[in-house]
């Protein structure tokens, strides 16, 4: 029997731990969200409050906390505590990616949600509040 150079049981140990990383981070979500298609009258949508107004972000972020970070987590990376019990992952708003869709995008995609994402239509029933909420989600970029 041939021995192993403790080289090669630490290299074959380190292979081990990262199968066993990728295996189990993968199998948290069932599956990768599939591309959201938002039609072109909601991408042009524009936002009809100040995104600097200091009451507006105080009413997105207290809205956020109420209806969105569960999921989306504290400040937008798609950690919330309720993340884990989701299908899809909810998305990380802190992304160059994510903060590249208009304010109509993240209005309608919150306004008309999907799969995992609820519908917002009756949650935050008046407009100006979902707008709010696209501004609060703004201040995400970066972090």
């Amino acid at each position: 029997m041939k021995k192993l150079k403790l080289s090669n049981v630490a290299t074959v140990t380190v292979f081990g731990l990262f199968v066993c990383a990728f295996v189990f981070t993968s199998a948290k979500y069932e599956k990768v969200q599939d591309e959201w298609i938002v039609p072109s009258f909601a991408k042009n949508l524009k936002n009809p409050t100040d995104p600097t107004d200091g009451d507006g972000l105080f009413m997105g972020k207290s809205l956020y906390a109420k209806n969105c970070k569960s999921c989306h987590g504290k400040s937008g990376k798609g950690d919330g505590t309720n993340s884990k019990e989701l299908k899809t992952f909810p998305g990380d708003f802190t992304t160059e990616e994510f903060q590249l869709q208009t304010d109509g995008e993240i209005f309608y995609k919150t306004r008309e949600g999907r799969d995992d994402m609820p519908t917002f239509k009756k949650i935050i029933s008046e407009d100006e509040n979902v707008w709010f909420v696209v501004n609060y989600i703004r201040t995400f970029s970066g972090n």
